[in-house]
């Protein structure tokens, strides 16, 4: 009896592991008619959602997130401005003042809903200013389907972020974040962050909107424009279709994306072109003096979804737009709001590249990025660095396209108010703490990464962690295991470095003693995060030669890299301070000799990791 009771327990918890290890995503599908009402810049909303629950849990609750109701004073999104002062967002305040605490009553932002039905029948709510509980009438059992319809009212707040009404470019409406949306539920439970300015989370959706709005308007979308013949600004010789009030209906779908957005404006022109095995491209934006180099940002717009398609993968979207509204750039399902009155062409291309990178590393790699900031802002600022590198060469020749950040990161660190990067997004005490935590050492840990496992390796790792987990939510762990698979090296120990501290690179080269025939060199670590050391030497004879210190924690050691070929040393132990070595060069035949000629490493104190010889 014993035997078959222990079998069927070891069945029991293998088929319970598995349930709870199993990867899985919720559907979301949206149904919208929207009615504005565009010279008081509300409108009425109604929408039909059909939600599959495809995990392995019984949700009796559900939880929707109302963004707009953070517009106003007092919000918890002002509280934080005020209480941060000028180390906040600088977006949301004047002179370190909040400028939501100023926002007159009638333009403050609302999502008032009317009510909220499951199969017809009426659920209760509770709202919680940005998020709102709704308890079911009947709980949603696994890989089943539920369908709730809901009405409700909206203010068009002031712009004060990202969304709103009258930017400072004249862009009448920017409707992002703009509906009830369902927040998404995973391995983690529901994604229910309070609205405070920063990022966003939600379960891949399809889309039908139906947007009816005065006929002079012209709306820029992330989606397919089903009737462009029956609206402005998309055909050359529209029949514009009015109702009895003068308004013409905007019919958009759109197929597994994060959320729909749009904007609109009577003062848009619409451009299209076409890239080559990419998506076709639209410009929304008024077109004038000031916004003249949008012309110009087309063949670059052109090469950068090239390059994005080579480096990771294919864009697998029909469309993209760029559209002129929101401030500063941000992006959403297949389009980005951003402003546009550039003063530079590569500094309009590089919001497009960056915003437009987030539909590779967010919108399609869809991580939690209220969670992991600098998975989202770190990964795709990577790309943004590589391929405006490659866009817009430098003058002067640099080692690597990262020098840049890692110089940021470095200064930064000299300051003491450092944080680590695994904190919460809305969690950073400083807005200057978030962008280094998020965008510069979330870049750098690829840069890092590429330096210890070597580029040819990150550049697999990249393509085989986009083609697994595309139009999915992976999370570092998930990046981990294929980059660990990749390389063969264990590499746990530095995302725990990288990522959940602070703590920094610093080696030098602490001695040198020259013989006869020889140099030994002693290398010291007098930093806090161990690291495998690439040691250069240039010969008189101008010929560079590379040596590879491995570090034991990878177990496995670099084999190749892009910077040249090298010679494997003995593995320096993590737990010893100094390393020494010997290389077959005597004083006469050296130049110069370092740590690290490429750069890519972060090191804190740079400055003692080369020694000229004279």
């Amino acid at each position: 009896m014993k035997k078959p009771l222990i079998f069927t327990l070891i069945l029991t918890f293998t088929f319970s592991f598995a349930q709870l290890t199993q990867y899985y995503q919720q559907q979301a599908n949206y149904v919208m008619d929207i009615d504005v009402d565009a010279a008081n810049f509300t409108y009425q909303g109604k929408q039909t959602i059909t939600y599959t629950n495809n995990s392995p849990d019984e949700l009796k609750v559900v939880y929707f997130n109302l963004y707009w109701n953070a517009f106003r004073p007092n919000s918890m999104m002002d509280q934080r401005v005020q209480s941060q002062g000028k180390n906040g967002d600088s977006r949301l305040q004047t002179n370190g003042v909040s400028r939501l605490a100023s926002i007159p009553k009638n333009e403050e932002g609302a999502q008032n809903i009317h009510w909220i039905k499951q199969n017809g029948k009426n659920l209760k709510f509770e709202i919680q200013e940005t998020i709102m509980k709704v308890e079911l009438d009947s709980p949603i059992k696994p890989n089943s389907s539920t369908v709730f319809t809901m009405e409700w009212d909206a203010v068009v707040p002031q712009q004060i972020r990202r969304s709103g009404r009258n930017n400072r470019e004249g862009i009448d409406m920017t409707m992002t974040q703009w509906y009830p949306k369902i927040a998404e539920y995973d391995y983690d439970g529901w994604a229910t962050f309070d609205y405070i300015g920063r990022e966003f989370h939600a379960p891949f959706s399809d889309f039908e909107v139906n947007i009816k709005i005065d006929k002079d308007y012209v709306i820029g979308a992330g989606g397919t424009l089903e009737n462009p013949t029956e609206v402005k600004g998309y055909d050359s010789n529209p029949t514009i279709k009015n109702d009895n009030k003068n308004k013409a209906t905007w019919k958009w779908t759109a197929k597994k994306i994060l959320d729909f957005a749009w904007a609109a404006d009577r003062d848009y022109t619409v451009d299209t072109f076409n890239i080559l095995d990419g998506p076709k491209v639209y410009y929304v934006y008024q077109k004038s003096e000031k916004t003249k180099l949008w012309e110009d940002s087309k063949p670059y717009v052109t090469k950068f979804f090239q390059l994005m398609n080579a480096h990771l993968g294919k864009y697998p979207y029909p469309s993209y737009s760029f559209i002129q509204g929101g401030d500063g750039g941000m992006e959403y399902g297949m389009c980005t709001m951003m402003l546009g009155e550039g003063r530079s062409l590569d500094g309009l291309v590089g919001l497009m590249v960056h915003e437009a990178g987030h539909s590779y590393n967010q919108q399609i790699l869809a991580y939690n990025e209220s969670v992991r900031p600098w998975m989202d802002e770190g990964f795709t600022s990577y790309y943004d660095d590589l391929i405006m590198h490659q866009l817009f060469p430098p003058k002067e020749p640099v080692a690597n396209p990262f020098i840049n950040s890692i110089r940021s990161y470095v200064n930064f660190t000299k300051t003491g108010k450092e944080e680590p990067a695994v904190w919460l997004a809305d969690h950073h005490d400083s807005g200057s703490a978030y962008s280094i935590a998020s965008y510069v050492k979330g870049e750098l840990f690829l840069v890092q990464l590429g330096y210890i496992m070597g580029e040819q390796n990150l550049s697999k790792t990249m393509k085989e962690f986009y083609n697994q987990w595309k139009m999915k939510h992976p999370t570092e762990r998930d990046f981990l295991h294929v980059a660990q698979k990749v390389s063969g090296m264990d590499l746990k120990w530095f995302q725990h470095y990288w990522i959940n501290t602070t703590k920094t690179i610093d080696y030098a080269i602490k001695d040198v003693k020259y013989d006869k025939n020889s140099t030994t060199i002693t290398l010291e670590n007098k930093g806090t995060v161990p690291m495998p050391i690439d040691f250069s030497v240039l010969t008189k004879d101008q010929k560079v030669v590379n040596y590879q210190i491995p570090l034991n924690m990878t177990r496995v050691w670099k084999s190749k890299d892009i910077y040249g070929d090298f010679k494997t040393l003995d593995f320096w132990k993590w737990t010893q301070n100094t390393y020494s070595f010997t290389i077959p060069f005597n004083k006469p035949q050296i130049t110069a000799m370092g740590i690290d000629f490429s750069q890519r490493l972060a090191d804190v104190n740079p400055q003692d990791n080369f020694l000229e010889v004279k």
